[in-house]
């Protein structure tokens, strides 16, 4: 069965994307407890690239396949799962990257949903938070995907976040999406 490519973010409204997001169905990989198996011989960068044997993973549809049966263990790590087997894969930050963002409302009426490298939409509320850790390299943003797995919030999307936080001048420094308020600033 083929993946269909992800819509456009740009044509589509805040409701639109709740829709789609209501309707997605991932495996049930948080059910599945097969005895490990072994390494996939994959890997996440930093940057978002899927790597199997030290090679990039080309195909965009392989990779949207591959996040749908990834799964952080309670130890941190990640692995691959399906019923039958468990194979480790090394993720250097975030398995995920937040590449595009939209925003709809202003202040604490405002909504945001984040775009994927794998094509996933994800609409940051209560249940998928963002957070800003400080390193000695500048503030690291990420948005909680699903199960423990996050996305690191590309530079460019952070820099808008940051933008529409610094026009609303809230104290801490922060930004409002689905009632929940998120500061920008490491605060948290």
């Amino acid at each position: 069965m083929p993946m269909e490519p992800p819509p456009d973010l740009s044509s589509l409204s805040l409701t639109d994307i709740a829709r789609l997001l209501a309707e997605k169905r991932l495996p049930p990989v948080e059910q599945w407890n097969p005895d490990h198996c072994g390494d996939s011989e994959m890997r996440i960068a930093r940057d978002g690239t899927w790597f199997h044997q030290g090679s990039p993973i080309g195909r965009e549809a392989m990779v949207r396949l591959f996040s749908t049966i990834l799964r952080r263990e309670p130890d941190g790590s990640h692995v691959l799962v399906t019923p039958v087997e468990k194979l480790s894969i090394e993720v250097e930050d975030a398995p995920f990257l937040a590449v595009e963002l939209k925003s709809e409302g202003e202040g604490g009426a405002r909504a945001l949903a984040f775009r994927l490298n794998t094509g996933d939409l994800v609409a940051a509320g209560p249940e998928h938070p963002i957070r800003v850790r400080e390193t000695a390299d500048g503030p690291h943003p990420y948005l909680h995907v699903r199960g423990g797995l996050e996305a690191l919030v590309s530079r460019s999307v952070y820099y808008e976040l940051m933008n529409l936080a610094l026009e609303e001048g809230a104290d801490p420094v922060g930004i409002w999406s689905n009632g929940a308020f998120f500061a920008l600033d490491g605060s948290q």
